[in-house]
């Protein structure tokens, strides 16, 4: 059984619905890797250090401290984190319903599944469907472990999904980075290029499925991980080639040869 890592209400109006937060990602899944000594192989352990004496520090003398000056801190406990506004460690505060492509990608976060009490479960059901039929996700607030959050409510399935949100001081700009201008003339894009790049998009358009796109990476890296731990022998990786400075690529060509690979594999 899953552990719920919060427990609250979701403010929609004056309708109330008690939910508890559990994470959606599977980090069990992912693999593992510890540092070692490789004199020995013994684990490198981390050590929570005294930086003015070097003494190791145990967690029950550890606490969160604010810094205000050089020198000066003010300590924050886990009491007054919850008395800051309780209120909003206790309630998702739904702000607005938008339409989900409204949200630029960069924004999303982590998400979350909520799972609503018994009692909750008849409003849970309204408010997804709502939004389901609307076409539209709820923007809104929620404090997790200590720090608010902006977060979107996104039906999916029988399941609401809150999705944390970065805040726009949390991203970075793209300013500074050379890239193409939009004026395609400016870019060097011709009109036939376009309309051949466009064919080749339409020519792999289809319907998301996230069970198509298995991370081959981490299969494999499991694999070479087992193969070692079975004495076989390891390929030697492939050396990557510096592209050349200046190289020039005939662009129409590549789209027509990546259109008609396109072609090839639809039919």
């Amino acid at each position: 059984m899953p552990h719920a890592i919060w427990r609250g209400s979701i403010s929609f109006g004056l309708v109330t619905i008690p939910v508890s937060l559990f994470s959606a990602e599977n980090s069990e899944a992912r693999l593992a890797f510890h540092l070692l000594d490789g004199r020995n192989m013994a684990p490198v352990r981390n050590r929570r250090v005294n930086a003015n004496t070097g003494a190791e520090v145990p967690w029950e003398e550890i606490v969160k401290g604010y810094q205000v000056e050089e020198g000066r801190w003010i300590v924050v406990t886990e009491d007054d984190f919850l008395a800051a506004n309780v209120e909003a460690t206790q309630t998702i505060d739904v702000l607005a319903a938008v339409c989900a492509e409204e949200i630029d990608p960069k924004f999303f976060g982590k998400p979350y599944y909520l799972e609503p009490s018994k009692a909750g479960r008849k409003a849970y059901a309204l408010l997804r469907e709502a939004l389901r039929e609307a076409g539209r996700v709820a923007v809104c607030r929620i404090v997790i472990r200590t720090r608010e959050h902006l977060a979107a409510l996104v039906p999916d399935g029988d399941a609401l999904v809150l999705e944390v949100l970065r805040f726009p001081y949390e991203l970075r700009s793209a300013e500074g980075l050379e890239l193409p201008p939009a004026d395609l003339e400016a870019s060097g894009v011709t009109d036939a290029e376009l309309t051949m790049a466009k064919q080749l998009v339409a020519s792999i358009e289809k319907p998301f499925v996230a069970e198509e796109y298995p991370d081959t990476y981490h299969d494999d890296l499991l694999a070479l991980i087992e193969r070692k731990a079975a004495g076989g022998e390891i390929a030697e990786p492939p050396e990557i080639a510096e592209e050349p400075e200046g190289e020039v690529v005939d662009i129409m060509e590549m789209l027509k040869r990546s259109l008609a690979e396109a072609q090839r594999k639809q039919a």
